[in-house]
């Protein structure tokens, strides 16, 4: 597989409100089958976004020292952008975000 073929797997993605040491309280995102792949923001569109450039991160650098990369389900090739993965949807949710038509809950 190439790595367009692995970022069109569908990782599990998992989101939550966790408090911070300093008591304020972030959105923590992250795909619970490749290690490690997890961020943290204020706002829940921006912790995707970072997660995303992990996520990305996380198989290139695999792919390039010749590991093996997590794949739990097969890739859904026809829903990857001809672009960057998710970058126009992630773009669409930001806009909704700061036109106050996406609220936090």
């Amino acid at each position: 597989m190439e790595l367009e073929d692995y970022l069109a797997v569908p990782y599990i993605l998992v989101m939550e409100s966790v408090e911070g040491p300093d008591g304020e309280w972030v959105r923590r995102a992250e795909y619970p089958e490749l290690p490690g792949c997890v961020a943290e923001a204020f706002s829940p569109i921006e912790a995707l976004d970072k997660l995303e450039q992990a996520r990305v991160r996380y198989i290139a650098e695999r792919l390039a020292r010749g590991e093996k990369v997590p794949v739990p389900r097969p890739p859904l090739r026809h829903l990857l952008p001809p672009t960057a993965p998710d970058a126009e949807r992630l773009e669409f949710a930001r806009w909704l975000f700061e036109n106050g038509r996406l609220q936090e809950s």
